[in-house]
């Protein structure tokens, strides 16, 4: 049908890398995973994130992406590479403040107290999160716990730009590039963002979780 051939050719062209699993992609340990996302991130001008239950990893802290992806190491049984996944994480992090890019990141409260490290640096991590917050390119939102919801929590998803979405699964990364689906992924972010708080709602929320610590 014409209103589905967008949807076809997307598929065509990409089937093979939609559904890649983790195994495969990590045979070597993380670091070649990092490394692979920054040419996507380089010619992304506006990045839409969403995550239900960790800091995202283009705003996280040294200490933060090291408890993280160590847990992920140890948890996946991936060859450890811990240090040079690290550093290659905190290198695509340039984007932030280079180049003509813009970041809407929506964050479920759970996300700010979820502990994956010990509290010195989930303290640490969530006072740089106000930080990067204030940046002009960066617009955060928080949904509360007790928020009214016009979407559920669903699993966390990048949109880059309006032509790619990836969503981490526990097995694999999926890329969405069909038309139809990466819309529907926007009007899901949107809905998001609606149940969010921004600004100095927000940042309440993230002042709570670091007073919860300890």
């Amino acid at each position: 049908m014409p209103d589905q051939a967008d949807d076809l050719i997307a598929s065509a062209r990409g089937i093979e890398g939609m559904y890649v699993e983790w195994r495969r992609q990590t045979r070597a340990g993380l670091r070649q995973v990092q490394e692979a996302a920054v040419p996507l991130y380089e010619r992304t001008r506006h990045f839409r994130i969403y995550e239900p239950g960790v800091i995202p990893g283009l705003l996280q802290t040294r200490a933060y992406a090291e408890a993280l992806m160590g847990a992920i190491i140890s948890f996946q049984h991936i060859p450890d590479d811990t240090a040079a996944a690290v550093n290659a994480r905190i290198a695509r992090q340039r984007v932030l403040h280079r180049g003509d890019h813009t970041f809407a990141v929506v964050l479920e409260e759970s996300a700010l107290l979820a502990r994956v490290a010990d509290d010195e640096v989930m303290a640490a991590q969530l006072g740089h999160l106000l930080r990067v917050a204030a940046l002009p390119s960066v617009s955060l939102g928080v949904v509360p716990s007790v928020a009214r919801r016009l979407m559920w929590p669903v699993e966390g998803f990048w949109i880059f730009d309006a032509d790619r979405v990836l969503v981490e699964l526990v097995t694999a990364e999926v890329t969405v590039t069909q038309p139809s689906e990466v819309e529907l992924y926007s009007r899901t972010f949107t809905a998001l963002t609606k149940s969010a708080v921004h600004g100095k709602s927000a940042r309440e929320l993230i002042t709570a979780a670091i007073d919860a610590l300890g």
